[in-house]
């Protein structure tokens, strides 16, 4: 019987690995496909024109900048809120307390919460207060985004740390705040892991920036400015009837593919040298 419920799951693993590497395929191919032949230097290096969207010449490092302003910034902010909540749900309480569960049951309601619903309460919030579309806006609503989840990435990883650390950085006379300082320099590799991963998950979002940073064909050189993103570039360029807007749009695409699959790359070769 234990044979047989071995073989089963066996079975079953590699059905959802082949079905997960079959989606994956299926993406990626008609992307490269039909963005290959407009993916070029111009495309990465050039701003937009006035008539790019119309079949003109011109670029998206307006967007590709953007992206990596809104999501450096909105992840270092995020991380910058998130390492006090994690140390002081290690340091400070028990694991079973009352007020550790009621922490983590909130991140994780707030990290399941679909990202154009942070899009829009952050856009009553800017009618309220008289905001516009900005870059500050949108760095303001992807920190709160990711902000849950650093947390519990970032305790999931301070949990598996071992008991004896804080019982011995308690026994030679230290405190709290002492093996807090331990337990950050001991969960370095994994903090930055949560970063990379947070990084990540802003700089392919599209809904909650849609309704705060506006879009713009210049460089976003203040907080002020409108910020472009990839996300948003392709969803104007493939919403053209122009056929070469579109294969921009693709290759637009393919670009910001390239990026996430680099930064998961990164995450596992990372993980790899935590666990060496």
């Amino acid at each position: 019987m234990r044979k047989l419920e071995e073989k089963f799951i066996r079975i079953l693993m590699v059905f959802s690995t082949v079905l997960v590497a079959l989606g994956f395929i299926s993406i990626l191919i008609p992307i490269g496909v039909k963005g290959l032949p407009a993916f070029n230097w111009d495309l990465i290096s050039k701003v937009p024109t006035g008539g790019f969207y119309m079949g003109k010449e011109g670029g998206i490092l307006n967007a590709i900048i953007g992206s990596f302003e809104v999501a450096t910034i909105s992840s270092l902010l995020g991380l910058c809120l998130a390492l006090p909540v994690a140390l002081y749900l290690n340091a400070y309480l028990t694991k079973r307390s009352l007020g550790a569960q009621a922490i983590r049951l909130t991140m994780d309601v707030l990290q399941g919460v679909p990202s154009i619903v942070y899009g829009a309460c952050a856009f009553s919030f800017m009618i309220y207060l008289g905001w516009q579309a900005s870059l500050g806006a949108g760095i303001f609503t992807m920190t709160i985004l990711v902000f849950p989840l650093f947390v519990r990435s970032i305790d999931e990883v301070m949990k598996l740390t071992p008991s004896d650390l804080k019982q011995t950085a308690l026994s030679l006379g230290g405190t709290s705040f002492t093996y807090a300082t331990l337990l950050l320099r001991y969960c370095s590799g994994g903090i930055l892991t949560a970063f990379l991963l947070g990084f990540g998950r802003v700089i392919g979002d599209a809904a909650a920036l849609m309704f705060t940073a506006g879009f713009s064909d210049n460089i976003p050189t203040s907080l002020s400015d409108q910020a472009p993103t990839l996300p948003l570039s392709i969803f104007f360029q493939l919403g053209s009837p122009i056929k070469e807007v579109q294969e921009r749009g693709y290759a637009s695409a393919l670009l910001l593919t390239i990026i996430v699959l680099l930064i998961n790359f990164l995450v596992k070769y990372i993980r790899k040298k935590i666990v060496r």
